[in-house]
């Protein structure tokens, strides 16, 4: 019987809860079809936008749904911006990301590991103590 894979994202959501999420103002719906819903941003200097809700010490993207480590998803996942497409989980290409790490401290989970990707149960994360 095969194992349905589990994307560690879905359960995160830390990086959406963590960091300002900016990017070239032309990525909008507004300027590029399919582009990121310009009414759910606000304009970050001359020619950047920025997400509503990832300015401040306690940012969180409008467009980040549900509770952070227990399941999450983002509402605009196909028009999100490349930031966010460009944003690499620790360990998803091998590889550790050190903002991925830092997001997942501050909500109190362990970082992600290269076990995380495999295409096996059990996938719950553990809250670090």
């Amino acid at each position: 019987m095969a194992v349905e894979f589990k994307n560690p994202c879905i359960q995160c959501g830390a990086c959406c809860a963590c960091f300002r999420a900016s990017f070239y103002w032309a990525e909008c719906d507004d300027v590029s079809e399919g582009g990121v819903p310009v009414h759910l941003t606000v304009p970050f200097g001359p020619f950047r936008c920025r997400m509503i809700g990832t300015a401040g010490s306690n940012p969180r993207c409008v467009a980040l749904i549900g509770e952070i480590g227990v399941a999450v998803r983002c509402s605009i996942y196909q028009n999100r911006s490349s930031v966010c497409r460009d944003f690499i989980p620790s360990f998803e290409n091998s590889f550790g990301n050190p903002d991925c790490d830092k997001a997942r401290m501050k909500w109190n989970l362990l970082p992600l590991t290269p076990v995380d990707w495999l295409n096996e149960p059990p996938f719950d994360y553990p809250r670090a103590a």
